[in-house]
């Protein structure tokens, strides 16, 4: 059962409206590393959590708290296209960065390509379920794979790419009711990122996960003569100069490996066999035409 508070989480209140920046505000809403796609990943990790239940209650916590996330950019959205005069949409194409991002176009055409037309079409002035270029939110962003330990590390990155993001828009809005919301979600990124590598932390110190992830998956039946070797398959060999290259692996099961110069270990040229004729694919050799009738 999910309650909602009649308050937004924090302020989202623009000092005027701004169409243009009002579109660069889809992408931390319905965009891959946006907050539609956190919200969902977080939410079916909790329901299907079968863990500790501090770790449900933890991922439950964030995943009800992205819910106000959500909503927060769509109200901010919203309110940067309550109105847009003209003067207003001048003074936002005329913004250095903005200007910047639209190509340097003549003011007029700077609005024309900036502003996201399906904001007055589709949404009537709201906020829209997609990415900054309209494509739609894909459930594909969303991730659930039931062990923790990849799902955590997932988590890092989808809070890093959007901590990201959101300070790059921070940096192309002057409007200090945007900036104070923007650097608000920034700062709650940078909780979001301890908070799982915490929990990643204590996953290993509860030993219910361990590097390689899964480590249920006994090491013994995986090909061992490979499993800590690094490849050089590019030009170069400043890789060499990693630690990833020498020394004890991570997981304190092995020793890096260094192949400066890696070879096949199979004869397999990967040649297939003969296409299905019913199939009417191209034949390793030509059919004979009486072969055809």
């Amino acid at each position: 059962m999910f309650f909602r508070t009649n308050h937004l989480q924090f302020d989202a209140k623009p000092e005027r409206p701004d169409p243009v920046f009002a579109k660069m505000l889809q992408e931390p809403l319905g965009g891959q590393w946006g907050e539609i796609s956190v919200m969902m990943t977080y939410l079916f990790q909790g329901w299907n959590c079968r863990g500790p239940a501090k770790y449900k209650d933890m991922i439950m916590d964030i995943g009800t708290e992205e819910i106000a996330h959500v909503e927060m950019l769509a109200t901010m959205i919203a309110r940067l296209l309550e109105t847009s005069p003209v003067e207003t949409q001048e003074d936002a194409a005329k913004n250095s960065a903005v200007a910047a991002v639209l190509g340097g176009a003549r003011v007029e055409d700077a609005i024309l390509a900036g502003m996201n037309p399906q904001h007055a079409i589709v949404s009537g002035s709201g906020a829209m379920p997609s990415d900054s270029v309209g494509y739609p939110w894909n459930a594909k962003y969303t991730i659930a794979s039931g062990n923790l330990l990849a799902d955590f590390r997932f988590n890092v990155t989808a809070e890093s790419q959007g901590r990201l993001q959101v300070s790059r828009l921070f940096n192309l809005t002057e409007d200090p009711g945007v900036k104070k919301m923007l650097a608000y979600m920034i700062a709650r990124d940078t909780m979001h990122q301890n908070q799982w590598l915490a929990a990643i932390q204590e996953l290993e110190a509860d030993g219910l996960e361990e590097t390689p992830c899964p480590s249920n998956f006994p090491q013994s039946m995986e090909d061992q003569r490979v499993s800590y070797q690094f490849w050089n398959c590019s030009g170069g060999t400043e890789s060499a100069e990693g630690r990833w290259a020498s020394g004890t692996t991570p997981d304190g099961k092995g020793q890096f490996e260094y192949l400066a110069e890696p070879k096949p270990m199979t004869d397999d040229m990967g040649m297939l066999g003969q296409v299905d004729p019913r199939l009417y694919g191209t034949p390793a050799m030509p059919v004979p035409k009486d072969a055809k009738k």
